[in-house]
């Protein structure tokens, strides 16, 4: 058992960390008790430590965090495990957690002997950096779980760190017991909350890699994912795949011979995010994979000595002009946004993509419209990165792409940027926003109980109306909304909504609102059938 840790314990937890939460992600994913589509905590926790395990086993670079010779070897892992989270971080989920472990980082950056006095202080500062993350806490989240394994740290009369951190995974254990105590939501359907659920693997995971014996504490770093960093693989090829799982088994066979650093993760719904490291000749052989398996869309190829945050700082004079960065899935959404001259982003993206994104607009004010709750975060974190590489951005919190194009709508060039920034979040504030899903689960929700199969009629995030046939669903959500008052009404169909809905709609509105102008899109947006907003 160490005395003190080490740099090689920092790479042993990080990699012992993403071990347990691959293990765990699909029931993490399932402790989403929500019944709409986006039950994605472990998935999102994955791809953050993902980036951090890349990150600390990767070539050093500014974007990853340059060593600091005057760092003991310890505080430089911990600073590179914290950038990559940060960078990778995904979901509130995977936010929170890259926050927590910025603050142990911060903690621990300069201490030569972390011993169990100081890990119980890095504990206490991850506490402090998660609650500050967020803008309204809620108990029985992980924030209670990482709140107790600090106070759990912190009782300890000890400074072995062992004991310290046994103790602090014991507390964060028992706070996830209670999170049902303290969030109804979570008790009526009898589950705990899943982004304290990952961190407890993590403590778990802390424990083990500082009770390794003293041959394994000299054996290489764990690497989980598949495949080590090579120099060699120059490019990191991502996309996302439709496709059946016996095809995918095939496609992880053929681009592990390819290249290395491979993550092919389910969404649970036939979607994948693929994601590997080739050399130049291998790029089209890993896309041609794709294509065998099944449907490659959001191809992206990218350098690996190049990055987001260089992207953004290798810009001086500071660049002129306006610009927008939308989240958003699907051709139809994807084209309309286009067109009002806003650069898009796929489905629940990390701080790095949002990185990106911003640099690519090349201007020197960005509106970031993240367009889903669990992706507000994201979008605050990437805005605090680029405004420190001196682009200034604002988040508009939309919940919905019907309100983003609402503050689309209203931009003017001509007012000052904060003026511009508060119009389009009145523009969207004023925009009542629904939505028509499959229930992914059973669940007792506001409207009554629902099956998993039923569909569910979602009025600003909460469930209306449940039944079973689209048409009557889509009607009767129109209904709910309209009959609120309302001018204007926006009908955006998904991928699988039948060629007939947008007709049935319309003659239900013309029959029934007869002076609501309505305005339909196909949008071809994956897992939600209709997107409706009411003006």
């Amino acid at each position: 058992m160490l005395e003190t840790l080490d740099a090689a314990a920092v790479h042993r937890w990080c990699g012992g960390g993403l071990a347990a939460l691959r293990a765990h992600q699909d029931e993490i994913d399932e402790l989403n008790v929500y019944p709409v589509p986006d039950g994605d905590t472990g998935t999102n926790l994955v791809l953050t430590l993902t980036s951090a395990q890349e990150a600390l086993d990767g070539p050093l670079s500014a974007d990853t965090g340059e060593a600091d010779a005057e760092a003991p070897p310890a505080g430089n892992a911990l600073r590179r495990m914290a950038r990559g989270a940060l960078l990778g971080a995904r979901g509130n989920s995977g936010v929170i957690v890259s926050q927590i472990l910025r603050g142990m980082a911060d903690s621990l950056a300069t201490t030569v002997a972390v011993r169990g006095v100081e890990l119980a202080g890095a504990l206490r500062s991850a506490s402090e950096a998660a609650y500050a993350a967020v803008a309204r806490p809620v108990e029985g989240t992980v924030l209670s779980v990482v709140a107790a394994a600090a106070d759990g740290a912190g009782r300890i009369k000890s400074d072995d760190l062992v004991v310290v951190a046994r103790a602090a995974a014991r507390a964060a254990a028992e706070a996830l017991a209670r999170t049902p105590q303290q969030l109804p939501v979570l008790a009526r359907a009898g589950v705990v909350d899943a982004g304290g659920r990952g961190l407890v693997l993590l403590l778990d995971a802390l424990v083990d890699a500082l009770t390794l014996s003293a041959s394994a504490v000299l054996a290489p770093p764990v690497v989980v994912i598949e495949g080590e960093m090579s120099n060699h693989f120059g490019y990191e090829v991502q996309y996302l795949l439709d496709a059946a799982d016996d095809a995918v088994d095939r496609l992880r066979e053929t681009l592990d011979d390819l290249g290395d650093s491979l993550v092919v993760v389910g969404s649970g719904d036939g979607t994948w995010n693929v994601h590997v490291h080739v050399s130049a000749t291998r790029i089209g052989p890993a896309v041609e994979a794709g294509v065998a398996a099944g449907r490659p869309h959001r191809i992206s190829v990218t350098p690996l000595e190049s990055g987001p945050a260089r992207a953004v700082e290798a810009a001086p004079p500071a660049p002129q002009g306006r610009g927008a960065v939308v989240v958003a899935a699907g051709d139809g959404l994807t084209a309309l946004f286009e067109a009002e001259g806003a650069t898009v982003v796929g489905r629940n993206p990390s701080i790095r993509e949002m990185l990106d994104a911003i640099a690519s607009t090349g201007v020197g004010s960005v509106v970031l419209l993240p367009n889903d709750a669990s992706t507000h975060a994201v979008a605050t974190g990437a805005a605090r990165e680029a405004e420190a590489a001196g682009v200034r951005v604002s988040v508009v919190p939309t919940r919905s792409p019907v309100q983003a194009l609402a503050a689309l709508a209203v931009r003017d060039p001509a007012r000052p940027f904060a003026d511009d920034v508060i119009a389009m979040a009145e523009a969207a504030g004023a925009c009542r926003y629904g939505e028509v899903c499959t229930a992914q689960r059973d669940s007792l929700t506001v409207a009554g109980p629902c099956r998993a199969g039923d569909l569910l009629g979602l009025v600003d995030g909460e469930v209306h109306v449940i039944g079973a046939d689209l048409d009557d669903v889509s009607r009767r959500l129109l209904d709910r909304m309209l009959g609120g008052g309302g001018e204007l009404a926006t009908l955006v169909l998904g991928a699988d909504a039948p060629a007939a809905l947008e007709e049935t709609l319309r003659g239900h509105v013309t029959h029934v609102w007869p002076f609501v102008e309505l305005e339909c899109y196909a949008g071809g947006q994956p897992r939600y059938h209709l997107l409706v907003g009411v003006e």
